[in-house]
């Protein structure tokens, strides 16, 4: 009999710590859907951690499940119309993933506006809460960040604007794309998964990213050309949300929602900015065993930041046609990024 107890006792125990049983228990459940694969550093370094401090925070009543790759079906850009509609409760995407939505957004991938993703992930966070609430009043943003400055990644190499002439280039928002056009490239748009099949096929011939996303999806072993752009603003960064579905969260018990308040927004921001920087020293590693990193010359970067200023313009246009004031929103994003840059 009290061996029986203690068998009972022991699979009981097991049941109760199981996932299964945490997400049974739990007053709350949240889906978190994204593009890329679990291997990832935004699943491994960032909804990870994060999954794991506001579980921790409310005492297990928050329980989060992290859905990679796209397992709850659909495409990259359809994620954050997932949040808007309920299909899924959170979501990790671009706002650029659904060109021309998001309009004042853009303004941090302009050429030459990031510095670093710890500063500008910040600066991002702060032009929110002034600027873009309307942008986003059908879901709830948890955070925005972004990724340290993007580096040029072609098949032959790159050392001046003309060696960009007719190259087909992966771009990821509108705002790189006409950079690229300036500079006698052809963009072509598509979610960063479908890179390397697209760069192994022979439909682009290089791409705007990051260093840290090079490595899982094996960018060093398609191209061996590497391109920085050196000084205190790089070519261009991307914006990122962490998006909630907006009944969910309002639908949450007040006590859980200001959990996942005070472990989202700026606080969130602060580790998640300085984690992409830090991320970013294995990808540069590898490209350089396996191939050549160049970093612009100085008078080359002056030259693509004024073959590029035309993109600037036209962004301040299309404010001002939708009422805003272009010139004093990119002024003030600018000086956001100055004041997290100190």
């Amino acid at each position: 009999m009290q061996t029986r107890r203690l068998l009972l006792g022991a699979l009981t125990a097991a049941a109760l710590s199981s996932p299964f049983a945490a997400a049974q228990a739990a007053d709350v459940t949240l889906r978190v859907h994204h593009f890329l694969p679990p291997v990832a550093n935004t699943q491994t370094k960032v909804l990870e951690p994060w999954k794991k401090e506001v579980e921790q925070a409310s005492g297990g009543r928050i329980a989060i499940e992290i859905f990679p790759a796209m397992q709850l079906g659909g495409k990259p850009p359809q994620l954050i119309d997932q949040a808007r509609d309920g299909v899924v409760d959170i979501v990790w995407t671009l706002p650029s993933y659904t060109p021309g939505r998001f309009p004042t957004t853009a303004v941090f991938e302009l050429p030459f506006m990031v510095s670093t993703a710890e500063a500008t992930t910040q600066a991002v966070q702060e032009f929110y809460e002034k600027n873009l609430r309307d942008e986003y009043a059908d879901i709830h943003p948890l955070m925005f960040h972004v990724h340290a400055r993007g580096v040029i990644h072609t098949k032959k190499p790159v050392a001046k604007i003309e060696d960009l002439e007719g190259l087909k280039i992966r771009a990821p928002s509108r705002s790189i794309g006409k950079a690229l056009e300036t500079m006698g490239a052809t963009p072509v748009f598509m979610p960063v998964p479908a890179l390397p099949e697209a760069l192994s096929k022979g439909v682009v011939d290089g791409a705007v990213i990051p260093w840290e996303i090079t490595i899982p999806l094996k960018i060093s072993e398609l191209v061996d050309n590497h391109l920085e752009i050196p000084g205190p603003r790089g070519l261009y960064t991307s914006v990122f949300v962490l998006a909630m579905n907006k009944a969910k969260y309002e639908g949450m018990p007040a006590d859980l929602r200001k959990i996942l308040d005070d472990h989202t927004g700026m606080h969130m921001a602060k580790w998640v900015g300085k984690v992409w920087d830090e991320i970013e020293a294995p990808g540069l590693a590898k490209a350089k065993q396996s191939g050549t990193v160049r970093g612009l010359s100085a008078d080359q970067v002056e030259r693509m930041r004024n073959v590029t200023a035309s993109v600037r313009g036209d962004w301040i246009a299309e404010m001002n046609k939708m009422g805003k004031d272009g010139a004093g929103l990119l002024k003030e994003a600018s000086a956001l990024i100055d004041k997290y840059s100190q």
